[in-house]
């Protein structure tokens, strides 16, 4: 069985979903929301992936800071995914669409009869028209919060393995920076977008550098991972600013933008 074209996944991250002083940014709901069910009108199959449940935690419950003990992290968590949720449900439900929560561990993953059970169910809400939102369960899962080399990278991974599992056509990564440059363009404004990329290879991996924005820590090295997982089952990866996440039109119609990393099918 082939990739489904006209299906997509878009995972949007915490620096996306935050504003500078740490509190839910209730205008980017609002605009992925409006986007997102745009293009489920357009007649394609959407899954988001978000991020963010601690942060919108912290704010939520009024932490003057991002919590260092693990117990107080899934805290967090377990108060901001509720909180996502709510505001998931509220926008999505304005632009007359239903959504649906799943929640991962690393385990749904790896063992056969969960992964074809997960399978199964996104397939039944997207056949139902229900935009399934995903995230990790961070309230009882510690290995995107604490590991050192996380299974899923900020959600980076998550996405492109969620995008295998359904066998999606395009993942979308929006970001806080507009694609991959030839340099990074915080310390060298003259640095170029880079638009396609067909090979990922060890150069690209030296040009992304360390960790992202102090909100989200998903840095460009594990959308670069998340890209090559999803690139080498064919699936089209686009890295793109989630500060203007209506490029997702372009995106859909094949029109560039930001940098795409071209899908390509590996024996």
């Amino acid at each position: 069985m082939g990739l489904v074209q006209n299906r997509i996944v878009v995972k949007v991250g915490t620096s996306s979903l935050t504003n500078d002083a740490g509190n839910t940014n209730l205008r980017a709901f609002d605009k992925i929301s409006m986007v997102l069910s745009d293009i489920a009108n357009l007649g394609n199959e959407v899954i988001l992936v978000s991020s963010g449940a601690i942060a919108v935690g912290c704010s939520k419950m009024g932490l003057k800071e991002k919590p260092k003990s693990m117990r107080m992290k899934q805290a967090a968590a377990a108060v901001g995914q509720c909180q996502n949720m709510f505001l998931y449900d509220k926008f999505f439900g304005e632009y007359g669409h239903t959504i649906a929560q799943i929640l991962l561990n690393a385990s749904d993953i790896e063992q056969e009869e969960k992964k074809e059970n997960l399978t199964n169910t996104f397939n039944a809400l997207l056949e139902c028209g229900i935009i399934p939102v995903v995230n990790e369960n961070d309230s009882v899962s510690y290995t995107e919060i604490e590991s050192k080399d996380r299974l899923f990278g900020d959600n980076d991974m998550l996405s492109a393995v969620v995008a295998v599992l359904v066998q999606a056509k395009r993942l979308v990564i929006l970001s806080d920076i507009d694609g991959l440059y030839e340099a990074d363009p915080r310390f060298h404004p003259q640095a170029k977008l880079i638009p396609r990329i067909d090979q990922i290879d060890a150069s690209l991996y030296q040009l992304a550098g360390g960790a992202g924005s102090r909100r989200g820590t998903g840095g460009m090295k594990t959308k670069l991972q998340a890209a090559e997982l999803a690139t080498r089952q064919g699936i089209d990866v686009t890295i793109c600013n989630g500060s203007r996440p209506e490029a997702l039109y372009d995106i859909v119609k094949g029109i560039p933008a930001g940098t795409l990393f071209a899908g390509r099918l590996t024996m």
